[in-house]
């Protein structure tokens, strides 16, 4: 066989190994249907054994509701239009808390991953906040803002810093040590290197840390939410729980219950696995399962 010949295969076969395979087979409707399947499959088989259990009557109606309540809950708050109120008072409070915990962790990792004595000094502090429940600042924040939404984002914003600038900084820890040198014998400089350089090779560990801090964000808010409680600050989706709390209301404390759960699943499915899968794909890695 003549060497072009055999340089031809070579070079087809390592293309070949280079891209991604589908190994999902049939149809799209198919494909979508994998997809959509299973988790709505295990969302039935958990609301039949809330069910049975609820007909067993194992305990009383006020400590377990019947599904059905909890529907009715929840439709009533999609006909009356109040819905579209808790989701919006409270997922426009955990973007904006979001948006600036990114812009305060990400040159705060930078400079932890970057800085030996930064990472010595505010490391070590950085990942103890990371492990305290925001629950605690709930109450100070009260003391120092008041019953208002800065003491809301407060508690929102140390529950998601330190995640997402940990996420940062084991993200970039990975990054082979080659490639910054790479990129400073071509000729980039410090911000040019962290631009071009380090923030895209640790990309994939950094959305981990992105995923993460939204769920300590949202999970801050809610926090916040369900002990500072006032009319001026609206009524969100932690609120509405308080409410049920306080009128013994079960089914409408499992309603608020529902309702939380789907802004986290909704999240995750309409924003970080998009953009999870869009970046695997650019790396020619199969999407997200």
């Amino acid at each position: 066989m003549p060497l072009d010949v055999q340089e031809g295969s070579v070079e087809a076969g390592l293309d070949a190994l280079d891209t991604p395979v589908d190994t999902t087979e049939g149809s799209r409707v198919r494909r979508i249907a994998a997809r959509v399947l299973p988790p709505i499959g295990a969302v039935v088989v958990l609301v039949a054994i809330w069910q049975a259990l609820w007909a067993a009557a194992f305990w009383p109606e006020f400590k377990l509701p019947a599904p059905a309540a909890v529907w009715s809950q929840i439709w009533q708050l999609v006909t009356s239009g109040d819905i579209a109120e808790l989701f919006w008072v409270s997922v426009h409070r955990a973007v904006i808390g979001f948006a600036i915990s990114l812009l305060i962790a990400v040159p705060l990792g930078l400079a932890i991953a970057n800085l030996t004595v930064v990472r010595r000094g505010i490391g070590p502090l950085v990942s103890g906040l990371q492990s305290l429940p925001s629950v605690a600042w709930v109450p100070a924040a009260i003391l120092w803002f008041g019953l208002n939404d800065r003491a809301i984002y407060w508690v929102v914003l140390l529950g998601a810093v330190p995640s997402i600038a940990n996420g940062l900084v084991s993200g970039l820890d990975q990054v082979p040590p080659i490639l910054p040198r790479v990129g400073k014998a071509l000729g980039a400089g410090r911000f040019g290197g962290i631009r071009y350089i380090l923030l895209p090779a640790a990309l994939p560990g950094f959305l981990g840390g992105l995923k993460q801090g939204w769920a300590f964000s949202w999970r801050s808010l809610m926090a916040a939410e369900l002990i500072a409680t006032s009319p001026e600050l609206g009524e969100g989706l932690g609120q509405y729980l308080h409410n049920g709390m306080s009128l013994s209301d079960i089914s409408m404390v499992f309603a608020g219950i529902v309702l939380i759960f789907v802004v986290g699943v909704g999240i995750e499915l309409l924003v970080f696995r998009p953009l999870e899968n869009t970046v695997l794909k650019a790396r020619g890695l199969g999407p997200a399962r």
